[in-house]
């Protein structure tokens, strides 16, 4: 069909007025939710991790370009119970501002603007589109929540393949030593990055390449376990580099290496393997229109159009609306200082190393070092938010014990405490045991997720506004002895963290 046959046809079955409605809803929906629209693509530029997503508006439009020509057949019909959906969105994001997860807010905008496609198109035109609203998905900068879990997963490759190749090496967590070198699996050597990028690729592919089910998630599901055993095969090869050479010298290739060249070859190799089991027709059509469509009622004219543009305005503003109000809600007190506790048996001292966990926009916060009768040393951190809103939360980003731009860095999980969580960091060769509590909505956790949980329950039924975390840690004073039963003992002579933290918040009269 040509571009003036396509052009006459969308004519005629009211695909202008569709576009017009389509774009009003669109422009509508991101100047509401501008803070988030635009988080999301400072995200995509300024983030290694989320680089590719930039990509992904681009291969969406060449997508729907694809298909143009079978959708110029298609009517387009309101479809107004997905404004049901477009409400559920709304309230997502209303959960995730409340409780201040970006990741439930981003969802929930791309989400909306998935739906807001059946809802002025109609069911037949969004079924058509199934694959390209899919992909929409990929927009959304999700995933570094893997990071610790990647980072573990490596190290226990990378550790396997050592001692097959017969290396020395001892591995403490995400820490692995061999007789020349210390190497740490940090956050940029977890693989998320490429492991995000190559599951969008292997779905991409597996979309245009293959029309068997099986063959597509075959595919798709091999790129992702090759992501995750390449990146512990470039880790194991940067340390048998610097086995044979420096750890200097195999940084160097491992920096040239990860960025040009080593990846670049994984999707080759993924690609090479899979293209004898192509199995899609060059010229195989995306979609069958005569099995879509169905008889165009006269709702898709322009006052069917208007209607669905009015009601998925309204649908997506009143969250917003509701927000503001909720998040209105002024502190019950005010912190003026924190005070941290003197403790039986225990005696002050100046804090020596400077390390302080990073809670910034915190009402306030207080670090102290306490010795006992043999000098052994614990810090003691406390720091309190009378109100949480996005530039004050205690679970957010770069928020936690390792201060941003600094050398520490996550080792390892431990056993937690009751109520609390337990954690190893590193600083080189300085090793800290640590315990955190997070004290929200009067109920005590070391799980970050339930913190949010509860922050999201005070603003929604009234509960308490304050939110604290008080934090024990011990640096390690004899190599690889643990420091647990220390910090146990400052613990017990503390007692209940939440008592702990009353005593030491300071209020204004």
């Amino acid at each position: 069909m040509s571009i003036a046959a396509v052009s006459a046809e969308t004519g005629s079955r009211g695909w202008g007025r569709a576009l017009a409605a389509w774009s009003v809803l669109v422009v509508i929906l991101l100047v509401v939710l501008s803070r988030d629209a635009l988080h999301i693509f400072d995200l995509w530029w300024n983030t290694d991790t989320y680089s590719h997503c930039i990509l992904i508006p681009a291969i969406l439009g060449w997508l729907v370009w694809q298909r143009r020509d079978a959708l110029a057949q298609l009517t387009p019909k309101p479809f107004l119970p997905a404004a049901v959906v477009l409400v559920i969105g709304g309230l997502g994001w209303l959960v995730g501002e409340l409780a201040g997860a970006a990741i439930l807010r981003h969802t929930a905008l791309v989400g909306m603007l998935i739906v807001s496609v059946p809802l002025v198109f109609g069911i037949a035109v969004a079924r058509g589109l199934t694959f390209v609203l899919f992909y929409a998905l990929f927009m959304i900068p999700a995933g570094d929540e893997l990071v610790p879990i990647l980072q573990q997963v490596t190290a226990d490759i990378c550790i396997k393949l050592l001692e097959w190749s017969g290396i020395p090496a001892f591995i403490d967590g995400v820490f692995i030593a061999i007789p020349n070198g210390n190497f740490e699996v940090a956050e940029a050597c977890s693989g998320v990055r490429f492991l995000i990028a190559m599951t969008a690729f292997g779905v991409l592919v597996a979309h245009l390449c293959y029309k068997s089910w099986y063959r597509r998630i075959a595919f798709a599901a091999s790129a992702i376990a090759l992501s995750i055993l390449a990146n512990g095969f470039r880790a194991f090869g940067t340390i048998y580099i610097a086995h044979l050479t420096t750890p200097a010298f195999a940084a160097g290739v491992d920096h040239i290496i990860y960025g040009w060249i080593f990846f670049a070859i994984v999707m080759l190799i993924l690609v090479a393997a899979g293209w004898r089991f192509f199995d899609r027709p060059l010229d195989d059509p995306w979609f069958d229109p005569k099995a879509l469509q169905t008889k165009a009622p006269s709702a898709s004219g322009v006052k069917g159009f208007a209607m669905a543009t009015a009601i998925g305005v309204a649908a997506s503003i009143y969250a917003p609306l509701y927000a503001t109000s909720v998040l209105n809600r002024e502190a019950e007190a005010v912190t003026v200082a924190i005070i941290p506790p003197n403790i039986a048996g225990w005696e002050k001292v100046a804090p020596e190393d400077g390390w302080k966990p990073h809670y910034k926009g915190a009402s306030a916060e207080a670090v102290a070092r306490y010795v006992d009768a043999s000098g052994r040393p614990i810090d003691l951190y406390i720091a309190v938010f009378d109100r949480q809103d996005e530039d004050h939360e205690l679970i957010g980003f770069q928020q936690g014990l390792l201060p941003p731009d600094s050398d520490w860095s996550w080792a390892r999980n431990d056993p937690a405490p009751p109520q609390g969580r337990a954690q190893q960091i590193n600083r080189g060769q300085t090793v800290r045991e640590v315990w955190q509590y997070f004290e929200v909505n009067d109920k005590l956790t070391g799980n970050e997720y339930t913190a949010k949980i509860e922050a999201l329950k005070a603003r929604l039924f009234g509960g308490p506004m304050r939110a604290a975390t008080l934090v024990i840690s011990a640096p390690r004073q004899d190599g690889l002895v643990s420091e647990r039963t220390h910090i146990e003992a400052f613990s017990t002579a503390l007692g209940p963290v939440d008592a702990a933290i009353d005593r030491a918040i300071v209020l204004e009269q």
